[in-house]
């Protein structure tokens, strides 16, 4: 998902927002490249004109969407990429995710039977990194915050799933970009100044 306008970061087109000298979404388009997933599509809206090219010119399959919303837009996207099968939505703003991690949540996906999964970080993690997350729920009397990546079954990408909560407390799925501050966490956080 690469196509909001990422006006609280006002640096431009957020995939494009460079981390070390790298885009946001390259960091995501690696990690889901080196895992298990078999096929890797961008979705975009208007807003991103040059990440469309961005991911175009990487070989990366772009579905245009109407930029109703996120939700709107990735049921767009996933009908016109003709997916039937289990697909990982993940968020271009994630740059810490790896590919072992795509592989661990994938991996325990199939091991359950429910239909979807969503990935949560415990708030307590963002506490610790001064953070403070823009969702929150109270899931089972644990507060939880939804990290951004989550497995849903393509055929019926337009009814509401039941979802297993993954919740793993990893700084990987924890930092997601959406202000200054946030690239700076990223930045802290792979120099190895944030343990």
């Amino acid at each position: 998902m690469a196509g909001g306008r990422g006006s609280r970061l006002n640096m431009g087109e957020k995939p494009l927002v460079t981390l070390f000298g790298r885009p946001l979404i390259d960091y995501v388009a690696l990690a889901l490249e080196d895992s298990g997933v078999d096929r890797i599509f961008v979705a975009t809206t208007d807003n991103v004109p040059r990440t469309q090219k961005w991911a175009t010119e990487r070989g990366l399959c772009v579905m245009e969407t109407g930029g109703y919303g996120y939700v709107a837009d990735m049921i767009e996207a996933v009908k016109k990429a003709e997916v039937t099968d289990p697909i990982m939505i993940i968020m271009a703003d994630l740059p810490l995710v790896t590919s072992d991690l795509i592989d661990e949540i994938i991996e325990v996906y199939e091991g359950r039977p429910e239909p979807a999964l969503s990935t949560h970080t415990p708030l307590d993690l963002h506490s610790r990194l001064g953070r403070r997350p823009d969702s929150l729920f109270n899931y089972q009397g644990r507060l939880i915050v939804p990290a951004g990546i989550n497995v849903l079954d393509g055929v019926d990408i337009e009814k509401e799933q039941e979802d297993f909560h993954l919740i793993l407390e990893r700084i990987e799925l924890a930092v997601n970009v959406n202000v200054v501050g946030d690239l700076m966490l990223c930045e802290k956080i792979m120099q190895g100044d944030f343990l």
